[in-house]
């Protein structure tokens, strides 16, 4: 399978925070890989903004040394990096006075896509819009691009996207999660809407439950003063989580077009039943052998905080009445892990006397690593002696069965690229972000009782006691974290 590049518009695409550590690591090797596929021409440029305090050729060395230290090793060349950063400019800004936007104003070329990517802390969002409509810079069919957390609660949510939306239309915005942008979350789509065989049976009727699962290996070492002001549920469930099982809970759109998506996905966040502390467990990793736990990463040996949550949510709909979605998410776990598990419910009735009873069917979509998907069956172990059933798994490595697989793109390459195609599908809304903000508050207020603090879990497992009971308690258990 040949994959096709599908160039792109020549653009002026401005980054705001470019000398900071996600431009570095992420966006600006995304870029180089995009240009080096031919996707974006000669004509367009790739202007950096920041305070820091240097020149064009400071930044281009900057650049050509983020791409060599995160760009895929085996792609990297001097020619490649020589002919990219030709393309890169760069403006000292202030996002808070007046320095440096005229200069900015002046590398904007007429008849080129505009996109202003604010790879920034969220407080400086309004005032980057601000001033980007007041000097003119942002034309009317411009883009703006912003990194989560969109929001701390409702109330903050609702302040930056009014902030936003004073000087920029709804259609301009694109908040981006870059799980949206992950191969394996768009075949979900294509799994259940381009194919006949699953979508009749994806409803309470045949679905017994499904698990998603965000485990990482890693603890907050480095980030922890930040990570202590919002904790797992804020930094993972209210927003990846949320998207992961809005895409699998959703009803079929009338037509694969940004807003009929997002209509959609609306309406699983507004039909989420509120979820009673009774159904939630939270949890903070404990110290063990040299490792620190996650009060002294946090810097609080006081710290409320969790470091991981599960917790059982309700879609109220007639498709999932009764079919409950379990989420988990943690650091400090025995493997790094993103998965969504549907399970099937078991078949009726054993035909096949003195054997195990057949399982239901279980199909994993495995979001990292080794992005693809699996199906679990049921099928005869193979011999003589009688009919004895057993598992087998049919397998699809996307890197095994996809030629481009084997270098699949960066979700942020995806995205950027969508950007400056105009297409929002990936990214989410306004009132979708705000819905998310609606459910998700009165959970976490319900956290202020000291009978509902996180409790002590060890590194290297699968979270505190708790959440194995959450699943217990309806006769189910956690798919194991990694092998």
């Amino acid at each position: 399978m040949v994959s096709r590049v599908i160039p792109v518009q020549s653009f002026d695409l401005v980054l705001f925070g470019a000398t900071g550590d996600l431009a570095r690591r992420k966006i600006l090797p995304s870029l180089f890989h995009r240009f080096q596929l031919g996707q974006f021409c000669d004509s367009s440029r790739i202007i950096g903004a920041s305070r820091s305090d240097m020149d064009a050729d400071s930044f281009r060395e900057l650049v050509a040394d983020a791409v060599r230290e995160f760009g895929q090793k085996d792609e990297v060349n001097d020619k490649d990096i020589t002919a990219f950063v030709a393309q890169l400019d760069y403006v000292a800004i202030d996002a808070k006075g007046d320095q440096g936007w005229e200069e900015l104003g002046k590398h904007m070329r007429p008849d080129m896509v505009r996109a202003f990517y604010l790879s920034v802390a969220p407080s400086l969002f309004g005032d980057i819009a601000t001033r980007l409509r007041s000097t003119g810079i942002a034309t009317d069919d411009s883009r703006i691009v912003v990194e989560k957390p969109f929001g701390n609660d409702l109330a903050s949510a609702q302040a930056l996207n009014k902030a936003l939306r004073a000087n920029f239309e709804e259609s301009q915005i694109y908040r981006i999660d870059h799980y949206l942008g992950k191969e394996t979350v768009q075949n979900l789509m294509a799994l259940r809407f381009a194919n006949s065989l699953f979508e009749p049976l994806w409803n309470s009727s045949h679905i017994d439950h499904v698990q998603i699962t965000v485990a990482e290996s890693i603890g907050v070492e480095g980030r922890g003063e930040y990570y202590d002001r919002s904790g797992a549920m804020r930094d993972m469930v209210q927003n990846h989580l949320m998207q992961l099982l809005c895409l699998t809970a959703m009803e079929p759109p009338g037509k694969f077009t940004p807003d009929a998506v997002r209509n959609e996905k609306v309406k699983v966040i507004e039909a989420l039943e509120p979820v009673e502390n009774t159904d939630i467990a939270r949890g903070q990793y404990r110290a063990q052998n040299d490792t620190g736990s996650y009060r002294d990463h946090a810097g609080d040996p006081n710290s409320q905080t969790e470091s991981f949550i599960a917790m059982k949510v309700q879609v109220a709909n007639w498709r999932w009445a009764g079919t409950p979605f379990y989420l988990r998410t943690g650091k400090r776990l025995r493997e790094r892990v993103s998965e969504i598990a549907v399970f099937f419910r078991d078949p009726p009735h054993n035909i096949f006397q003195g054997s195990d009873p057949a399982k239901g069917n279980v199909l994993v979509i495995r979001l990292q690593p080794d992005e693809g998907i699996t199906l679990h069956t049921t099928i005869k172990d193979p011999g003589p002696g009688g009919m004895r059933l057993t598992e087998a798994a049919l397998d699809m490595t996307f890197a095994d069965s996809l030629a481009e697989a084997e270098r699949p793109q960066d979700a942020y390459e995806r995205l950027i690229m969508d950007v400056i195609r105009g297409n929002q599908t990936l990214f989410m809304r306004g009132d979708e972000v705000e819905a998310a903000w609606a459910w998700a508050d009165p959970i976490i207020s319900g956290w202020d009782d000291p009978r509902h603090a996180p409790q002590p879990y060890d590194t290297g497992g699968s979270g505190p006691e708790d959440s194995l009971l959450l699943l217990h308690r309806d006769g189910r258990r956690w798919r194991r974290i990694g092998n």
